[in-house]
């Protein structure tokens, strides 16, 4: 007995020593630290030092620098072969505080080359069906016979230069260290053959379109060696280009000359220096109506007059003569298929004209809406931004294209066979007008580097088409920059989600990720976090400081913020540092009345529950009516609105006009709400009441600064609340609407339903 009385007692002692050690280790942990993990806490981490280039404000810094490349080129084009034959002269000044030793140059069509890397860096499975057209060309065929071919690499006494050719790079050796505020000269001589964008592939948004009686319409860009940028950043950006990520130019000025058939039609970046030689006097005199017409275009080159170039294939030549001051790039459209029509837009001091060339197979929907829509897109975001400060904007009809350059870009969109325009084809060609003319701003003009941030240009740009396309038609069918139509790509798999500050190249879902998101993130912002006011300040204080310049991401979140006195740390690290999610619901509801004299059994709830009864005077109780210490007799006098105590105060107190002036709030609820989602929002909440009538209430985002996973917020009204819904116009892209109601009820997936769409 005696034994087994020790051997219980020892049991006994080891189960109170390991709970001591249990109670230690776990007062060990309350005591270990732990980094910041608020969401407010503020990115000195995620951004760049500030400097004297580019300033804590998000300004341009005193001691900013940009380099300049200025161009003279000769083109030819041979239509017949469809080859390119150019010599560029080349004038770089390094304006940096550092000598260069060499200078690295793009040389984008070598994608196309036989020997390209392009082709081998994504993945490939085989088909289990495919058409004959497809597996030819894939499997049978030698495939396109791209690149430039390089005649020489000059200096400016005709001397060979030594250069390396990297895929679509090319370095060029200096026989000596190019100082600060020196210029070098080189000129560089080529040929390619230009690719049918619609077959070949290559660069797909350079090229020809082939139609079946032997015409080609050209969109030709990236033709010429162009430099890469230096600056305070990176030193050279020289990123390989693998077809995805745009380009990062250099500002300069261009003097071009292009010789086509005689019989062609051609307009580019610039101002046309030889009107007169290459329009006929007809056409000369209707351009010069066309500089004064101001509410509709004017037809310069008919319809009549481009069907019967189309049949003659003229073996002439004809030279047209460009310049561009203070562009990134150069480019061009040319066929003898184009009809064109131009009319002038009031831009501030500013009279820009809007130019569309097509060819018949896309009218009448060219004719009737596309110079419409630039001149509307010049002047809206204009207001947004700066007034355009170049000469033109040009809307060229391509079919399968949607790409930019300095004052021209390509478009899609045309009847269909029948010449029917469904209203697919015809929104789609409004909004890829819109957003290729929108690219004058960003990035032509405000010049991101579109290798390393795409978003900065596209995104940008989405947002700004998307208040275009609004104000051009207050029904227009926007797919970007509304928050619920980026939900069904934030609630995907993870494994498949990437945050805005990603590389190009590596993002699954582009254009959701590059344009959508950061575009409905600029919409939210403006809508519901900042208002229209503070952030369309911001907003154009960012374009003006940046214009004709090289901003960083950096550059536009610290202008955003510095130009309205609001902390937006919090935003741009869950939206555009992470793949957080917005989901926010309501958690519970407690119902409250007031009374002066309580049953018993409601005062000793109130002391279990620790708060102070006061013995001064009267007191009100606040009793929630789901408690099951509240007598049926006690429920029935709260609601019958037996507080004298209270009209007592107030005789006291209060003057009848102040009286008069009080609300009287009738019905008290507490509601907390959740949010299981990591990205903040503010809380927005429609009060629904039982007449029919609504109100919405709006806490900041600030709101979860001390809890990031619950708050509770008390509101006190008239009238007796039947329904509360979050976030009522879907403005914050909460992933997740089945918690946003209260009471609890079956939700239909609104964004489900847009996705299926």
């Amino acid at each position: 007995m005696k034994k087994s009385i020790s051997i219980a007692l020892l049991f006994f002692a080891s189960l109170t020593t390991y709970a001591q050690e249990v109670k230690k280790e776990e007062a060990k942990k309350e005591l270990q630290g732990h980094t910041d993990i608020n969401k407010f806490s503020q990115m000195y981490a995620e951004m760049a030092t500030p400097n004297m280039f580019r300033t804590a404000s998000g300004a341009p810094g005193p001691a900013y620098y940009q380099q300049q490349a200025d161009y003279k080129i000769n083109l030819e084009l041979d239509d017949k072969l469809s080859k390119i034959y150019g010599s560029e002269t080349v004038t770089y000044y390094n304006n940096s505080p550092e000598s260069l030793d060499y200078l690295w140059v793009q040389l984008d069509q070598n994608i196309a080359r036989k020997d390209s890397q392009t082709p081998l860096i994504d993945n490939e499975t085989m088909p289990t069906a495919t058409s004959p057209e497809n597996f030819a060309k894939n499997y049978m065929g030698n495939g396109f016979d791209g690149g430039f071919n390089l005649e020489y690499v000059r200096d400016e006494k005709g001397n060979a230069m030594k250069y390396t050719i990297n895929h679509t790079m090319m370095r060029i050796d200096l026989p000596k260290s190019l100082k600060k505020g020196e210029k070098v000269v080189f000129s560089i001589k080529w040929w390619y053959n230009v690719n049918n964008y619609m077959k070949d592939g290559g660069n797909g948004r350079s090229g020809y379109e082939l139609f079946p009686d032997g015409n080609k319409l050209y969109v030709i860009a990236q033709f010429y060696p162009r430099m890469c940028v230096y600056n305070d950043v990176e030193g050279w950006q020289n990123m390989q280009f693998w077809g995805r990520s745009e380009f990062a130019l250099v500002f300069g000025n261009y003097d071009v000359k292009i010789t086509v058939p005689a019989d062609h039609i051609l307009d580019g970046t610039g101002v046309l220096q030889n009107r007169n030689e290459v329009y006929t006097p007809e056409q000369v005199k209707r351009w010069q109506l066309a500089e004064n017409s101001f509410e509709k275009p004017v037809i310069i080159v008919t319809q009549e007059e481009a069907t019967a170039a189309e049949k003659g294939f003229s073996n002439a030549k004809k030279t047209w003569h460009l310049k561009a001051e203070n562009v990134r790039d150069f480019a061009f459209s040319t066929s003898r298929k184009f009809i064109l029509d131009a009319m002038a837009v009031k831009v501030g001091n500013n009279k820009p004209m809007a130019i569309s060339m097509y060819p018949k197979e896309a009218n009448p929907l060219w004719e009737n809406l596309s110079t419409l829509a630039v001149a509307h897109t010049l002047r809206t975001y204009s207001k947004y931004t700066f007034d355009y400060p170049y000469p033109k904007a040009i809307s060229v009809s391509a079919e399968d294209q949607g790409m930019e350059y300095p004052m021209i870009c390509w478009n899609y969109g045309r009847p269909d066979d029948k010449g029917v325009v469904s209203d697919r084809t015809k929104y789609g060609m409004l909004g890829v007008i819109i957003h290729e003319v929108g690219h004058n701003f960003f990035p032509m003009i405000v010049n991101s580097d579109e290798r390393q941030w795409t978003w900065m240009d596209e995104g940008l740009n989405t947002f700004l088409e998307y208040l275009t396309e609004q104000e051009f038609d207050k029904n227009f069918p926007a797919n970007r920059g509304p928050a619920k139509t980026i939900v069904p790509y934030m609630k995907g798999n993870q494994q498949f989600l990437e945050p805005i500050m990603s590389h190009g190249d590596v993002i699954y879902n582009f254009g959701s990720n590059a344009y959508g998101k950061p575009a409905t993130g600029l919409n939210i912002l403006r809508e519901t976090i900042m208002g229209h006011e503070l952030f369309d300040h911001a907003f154009k204080t960012y374009a003006n400081r940046w214009k004709f310049k090289h901003p960083t991401p950096e550059d536009f979140f610290r202008t955003m913020e510095d130009a309205s006195a609001v902390d937006l740390d919090w935003f741009w690290k869950g939206w555009f540092y992470s793949t957080d999610v917005v989901d926010l619901g309501i958690k519970n509801v407690k119902q409250y009345y007031i009374t002066e004299d309580p049953t018993k059994e409601a005062t000793a709830s109130f002391n279990r529950r620790g708060r102070k009864i006061s013995d001064s005077g009267p007191m009100l109780y606040i009793v929630n009516s789901d408690s099951p210490d509240l007598k049926p007799e006690a429920k029935t006098a709260l609601e019958n609105e037996k507080v004298v105590a209270l009209k007592d105060y107030l005789s006291k107190n209060f003057t009848a006009e102040e009286k008069a002036a009080l609300k009287n709030p009738k019905y008290f609820y507490e509601v907390e709400f959740e949010k299981p989602g990591s990205l903040m929002m503010p809380i927005i909440v429609q009060l629904i009441y039982e007449d029919g009538t609504a109100e919405i209430q709006k806490f900041p985002v600030q709101i979860w600064r001390r809890n990031n996973s619950t708050v509770k917020r008390v509101f006190a009204t008239e009238k007796k609340v039947v329904k509360l819904q979050l976030d009522p116009k879907l403005e914050t892209a909460d992933i997740d609407v089945t918690n946003n109601t209260w009471p609890k009820e079956a939700v239909v997936d609104k964004f489900e339903q847009i996705e299926k769409k």
